[in-house]
């Protein structure tokens, strides 16, 4: 089952926001590694992927060697898979039917809404929400 809460650091928002910025008007897509804790999961590194969707301003799709290429970069530094992000250029911060439709992973999917600049975190394909925790870790 995915943490009840995701951490994600400062420096790791802005870097998903400067991702989702570049590539607007297409979604953006990555990954977060990290570590999973008692009460959740706490992100610390970001690794931007290729979108490869044949309709990539209103789809995402990790380019599949990127995805594998982020995995054994996580394993190799003591992380795991905890979180997927993606963008919604024109919102809203809420899975489509697509998103739930293709979610593969047991994490939270962080959604970032680049019309309100918000971000938000699902369960999926379950829909239900994540709480993120926008700060520096207590360590």
């Amino acid at each position: 089952m995915p943490p009840v809460t995701l951490l994600l650091p400062p420096a790791l928002v802005g870097a998903l926001w400067d991702h989702a910025e570049r590539e607007a008007p297409r979604e953006c897509v990555g990954a977060l590694g990290g570590r999973l804790m008692a009460s959740g999961a706490e992100a610390a590194a970001l690794y931007p992927l290729a979108n490869v969707s044949s309709d990539p301003e209103r789809t995402y799709l990790a380019h599949p060697g990127h995805l594998l290429r982020a995995l054994r970069a996580m394993e190799a530094a003591g992380l795991t898979l905890v979180g997927l992000y993606h963008s919604h250029p024109r919102g809203p911060a809420e899975p489509s039917l697509t998103d739930t439709r293709l979610a593969a992973y047991p994490v939270p999917y962080v959604i970032a809404d680049l019309r309100t600049r918000t971000l938000h975190a699902y369960r999926l394909p379950e829909g239900l929400p994540v709480a993120l925790r926008l700060e520096e870790p207590l360590d």
